[in-house]
């Protein structure tokens, strides 16, 4: 029963993937490639459930974009806590966490939710407080900061094109320093935190929906607190406002289905097609700042931000190489299979 609630969603997606207009390379597809299909659509509902998220502080005045953040926590929590007893998966989480044994476990484990606390916290500040753009281009970032953290924590090799997008990067961070003596606080904190975290989640070995919960289990006491002696008052707006109450009930929902929805697309797509994958996110969130949310964009960004966007395009050509290079040597596997099995 319960891994049947735990796989509702993912058959219901991948059913409705059957009605769309690729029919023919889904039932004709093998079981990889139908895997992958259902791993890109994944992904691309992920991206745009977050970037919904990105705008969705600005219906929800006039609460503040801390205050949003706060009712985000408490209703992603609730959201989240729903899905594992549905699903059956609270007791594994629970089984995992139970393993941490003495203070210096729990206090390397809890390590990491600051940061994690902070990006979220920024995520719906930053839309309704003019950093969108800044922000957005610190998510551009993020990849190629997780590619200069793995080269020198993890001893990683670089490719030439995987250097020549860190050399771009750092021309266009530079070029922006120098046009405005200094560089948004916003985006250094997301390329230069938002790393740390995943690393040290890496380090520790802890699923992401288990780092989640404990990060938002540690969170909801001192959320509610600051509901209840710093503003009482959007308390009293929410509780006496259903138009409110749908609205962050809807929040904690979108924010859990967009990480379960890029969590299953991580686990079913091959690296590199995820981490290309992943640059949709900060695209959309560029866009929406700029146009639905009206965060300022000088023409004089164009430089700076272009040359990270050329940083950007290396990544990506190189995960096409790679992945090119990858779909060469199927064939010669699937086809030895075959003459086996003959």
């Amino acid at each position: 029963m319960s891994t049947m609630l735990s796989t509702v969603f993912t058959n219901t997606f991948a059913s409705a993937l059957s009605r769309l207009p690729v029919p023919n390379i889904w039932a004709a597809g093998t079981t990889q490639q139908r895997t992958l299909i259902l791993g890109v659509a994944l992904a691309v509902l992920s991206n745009v459930l977050f970037g919904v998220l990105y705008a969705y502080s600005s219906f929800l005045a006039p609460l503040s974009g801390t205050q949003v953040f706060v009712w985000r926590m408490l209703a992603m929590w609730a959201a989240l806590i729903g899905y594992l007893v549905i699903s059956g998966r609270l007791g594994l989480h629970m089984t995992q966490l139970k393993k941490i044994r003495g203070i210096k476990q729990w206090a390397w484990l809890l390590l990491p939710t600051p940061i994690f606390l902070s990006q979220f916290w920024l995520f719906m500040w930053a839309p309704v407080n003019g950093q969108g753009v800044q922000t957005a281009m610190g998510y551009f970032l993020f990849p190629l900061m997780m590619v200069v953290f793995g080269c020198i924590l993890f001893g990683e090799k670089l490719s030439r094109l995987q250097w020549l997008a860190v050399g771009f990067a750092a021309l266009g961070v530079g070029s922006e320093i120098v046009r405005t003596q200094s560089v948004s606080w916003a985006t250094l904190w997301v390329c230069g935190t938002y790393p740390v975290y995943y690393i040290l989640r890496r380090m520790q070995g802890i699923g992401a929906l288990t780092g989640l919960l404990v990060d938002l289990t540690i969170f909801a006491p001192f959320a509610l607190a600051y509901l209840l002696l710093f503003a009482p008052s959007s308390v009293a707006l929410v509780g006496g406002s259903s138009f409110f109450i749908l609205m962050l009930a809807g929040l904690g929902v979108l924010s859990v289905l967009a990480m379960k929805t890029n969590v299953d697309a991580s686990q079913l797509l091959p690296v590199n097609v995820y981490g290309m994958m992943s640059y949709l996110e900060p695209a959309l969130l560029f866009v929406l700042a700029v146009t639905v949310l009206g965060n300022p964009f000088e023409s004089a960004m164009i430089y700076s931000y272009g040359l990270i966007w050329l940083g950007i395009a290396c990544l990506i050509v190189h995960g096409v190489r790679q992945l090119s290079r990858a779909r060469k040597m199927l064939p010669s596997s699937t086809s030895s299979t075959k003459e086996q099995a003959a």
